[in-house]
């Protein structure tokens, strides 16, 4: 199923390329940068730019999510093994006290 959604964007996208294959100015305001490319090539950037952005903005507000669980695993773990050792000690055979 995903190879067929792969190829399905894959020509989704080459037809988008091919039809927007006018030429554009691209500049950025606070400099004097441009260049001239294709208006597909200028949108699939942007996307690029975007989805990049944010990706990154998730990953850091994730970030306190997964160092919130790494906690709560390690306290698990520790709060598992003081279980077992209570139990161990409540099944040992008493010990007997000493003989005078």
């Amino acid at each position: 199923m995903r190879p067929l959604i792969g190829v399905l964007f894959l020509l989704v996208l080459v037809s988008f390329v091919l039809s927007n294959r006018e030429p554009v100015t691209v500049g950025f305001w606070p400099t004097d940068a441009r260049w001239d490319m294709p208006l597909s090539v200028a949108l699939l950037v942007a996307a690029a730019v975007a989805l990049i952005v944010g990706a990154v903005m998730v990953w850091i507000s994730e970030f306190r999510q997964r160092r919130r669980a790494r906690h709560a695993e390690a306290a698990v773990r520790r709060l598992e093994a003081e279980l077992q050792e209570l139990q161990a000690r409540l099944h040992s055979p008493p010990a007997l006290p000493p003989k005078n």
